[in-house]
C-alpha cells in the first residue's frame, strides 16, 4: 500500500509505501497525478520517502510498478528518494542513468532539503 499526497501548490507528489507494493497501487498514483499533468504539463516533483523497499505483492505489482515508471517518467522533473537505506540509496544511482527526470537522494532526516530541491525544478 503506498500512501500519497499531492502539493497541487508546489506540483508535487509525496509517496509514502507502507507494505508490498501492489497492482491497485500504481493506478491510484496515476489517477492521482495523470488530471494534475494534463492541466500543468509536468509535475515538478515526486518525493519518496521509505526506510526499507517493501518489493511487490506479486508479479502483476511489479510488472505494474515498470509501466508506471514507464508512461510517467518524462513528466516528473526530479525525484527525491529520501531513505538511509543502503540498498536504495544504490537504487538511487542506477535510477540516475535509466530514467529521464533528475534523481537525487536524500538523508531521512533532510526532508524539508528534498522538498525544497524538487520544487527548484529543472
Amino acid at each position: 500500500m503506498i500512501e500519497l499526497e499531492l502539493l497541487r501548490d508546489k506540483g508535487v507528489l509525496i509517496v509514502v509505501p507502507n507494505g508490498p507494493l501492489a497492482k491497485g497501487d500504481f493506478a491510484r498514483l496515476a489517477e492521482e497525478i495523470d488530471p494534475f499533468v494534463a492541466a500543468n504539463g509536468k509535475l515538478r516533483g515526486l518525493m519518496v520517502c521509505v526506510k526499507t523497499f517493501p518489493g511487490w505483492d506479486s508479479f502483476g505489482g511489479f510488472v505494474s510498478h515498470l509501466e508506471f515508471v514507464r508512461d510517467h517518467q518524462r513528466k516528473i522533473d526530479r525525484i527525491a528518494a529520501v531513505t538511509d537505506s543502503g540498498g536504495l540509496k544504490v537504487m538511487t544511482q542506477i535510477a540516475k542513468h535509466v530514467v529521464s527526470p533528475q534523481v537525487r537522494q536524500f538523508p531521512a532526516s533532510q526532508r524539508t532539503e528534498a522538498l525544497a530541491w524538487l520544487e527548484a525544478g529543472r
